[in-house]
């Protein structure tokens, strides 16, 4: 089970990029944080995620 922003999910053995794909997050507008460290976008297609993994996800949103 991956811990999601709160939510467990059975989703281990998928790359962060691939999970990401199947959602509604736009990768350009969004930090991941994964166990305490920031994921950069550059690895996102190569970090496969592990049972016990907790994964936050931030949107930025614009205003003014």
């Amino acid at each position: 089970m991956v811990k999601i922003n709160g939510a467990e999910l059975e989703i281990a053995g998928k790359t962060l990029a691939e999970y990401l794909a199947g959602t509604k997050y736009d990768p350009k507008r969004i930090a991941v944080e994964r166990n305490g460290g920031i994921v950069p976008k550059a690895k996102y297609a190569e970090t496969v995620l592990c049972d016990g993994d907790s994964i936050e996800i931030v949107s930025f949103v614009g205003g003014g």
